[in-house]
């Protein structure tokens, strides 16, 4: 079986922290989003090859970390775009991987920017027993938010109803990007673009395939976060660290006030400052503030600042309210 983790966003709704590094590299804890996910693969027996499906632009970046990684199955597969003006789309973009990479067995596709608590070998489990094209589910308790995602209908295990991001929920259980492809349903792929379909989102294709073979429903309900947004990356922090705080050895704290979920990274300087909800990347200093629900880059600079829900890039000084 092959494995193909999505790695090739722009995440444009996270910059200034994601303008010049990919999401998949955020911190969770001591590891990054996607470390998560090839730390899973390369333990599983079963997953034979890992294709991580990027763009030019952040490919430099990901040669590098697989250099300085152990993993041996990870392999770039690199599409030919800089922007997100110039991508093919999810589908067009797994069409051509398929393509390019010659892939003939049962694959794995998952987003390298989600934070998974199910096991993804549990997944697999699911996968090979229905010997069905099968997709992650998850309730996300909120009808107004599942107009975001690709919206399932099951009866036991099988999808009856498939919706992708409607207006009008009928419920709120959500596929989320973590599905197992078939051999035959991956050469499907080509078919589905060739009707003039979506070639944005995989629900698009599940939607499509719904329609014309079973497709079985692996329902979890742990944790479950879609790193797309500021928010959603402190809201996964947040569960990971559980109300406690993570702070670098090589950190200096002095004076100041760590409330609950706060991440402080290897080189940070915090001087008579109160933080909460907060993730603080390495070498940043931070003296006389007030930080909550915010996200401070590296190597910045803030003094005597009050601040909520702020996302501060690389490299910035901010003192006495100016610049």
């Amino acid at each position: 079986m092959d494995a193909i983790v999505l790695a090739g966003g722009y995440a444009t709704r996270l910059w200034p922290i994601t303008r010049h590094r990919p999401k998949m590299f955020l911190p969770i804890g001591d590891t990054t989003v996607v470390d998560r996910i090839f730390e899973e693969l390369e333990a599983d027996d079963r997953i034979d090859d890992v294709y991580v499906s990027t763009n030019e632009r952040f490919a430099e970046a990901f040669e590098q970390h697989l250099a300085g990684a152990s993993y041996e199955k990870p392999q770039l597969s690199v599409e030919d775009t800089n922007e997100e003006s110039e991508k093919f789309g999810v589908i067009g973009a797994l069409a051509q991987l398929a393509d390019r990479e010659a892939l003939t067995d049962d694959t794995l596709v998952i987003a390298g920017d989600n934070l998974i608590s199910f096991s993804v070998s549990e997944f697999l489990d699911h996968f090979q027993a229905a010997q069905a094209p099968t997709i992650a589910a998850y309730d996300v308790g909120s009808r107004d938010r599942a107009t975001s995602y690709g919206v399932i209908d099951v009866e036991g295990d099988r999808v009856v109803d498939f919706e992708e991001k409607p207006e009008q929920p009928a419920s709120t259980l959500v596929s989320i990007a973590c599905y197992g492809f078939p051999a035959d349903t991956l050469g499907l792929l080509e078919t589905y673009l060739a009707g003039d379909n979506n070639p944005d989102e995989p629900g698009w294709f599940v939607q499509w395939l719904v329609d014309r073979e079973p497709v079985s429903a692996f329902t979890f309900d742990e944790a479950w976060f879609d790193i797309g947004t500021p928010e959603s990356y402190i809201d996964a922090v947040s569960w990971y660290l559980d109300g406690g705080q993570l702070v670098h050895p090589e950190a200096e704290v002095r004076e100041s006030d760590l409330g609950e979920n706060v991440h402080v990274m290897r080189g940070a300087e915090i001087i008579d400052t109160e933080l909460e909800r907060a993730i603080v990347f390495p070498d940043a200093t931070l003296q006389s503030c007030e930080i909550r629900s915010s996200i401070i880059d590296e190597e910045t600079v803030l003094e005597n600042l009050n601040l909520a829900g702020a996302q501060i890039g690389a490299h910035t000084r901010i003192a006495n309210g100016g610049e």
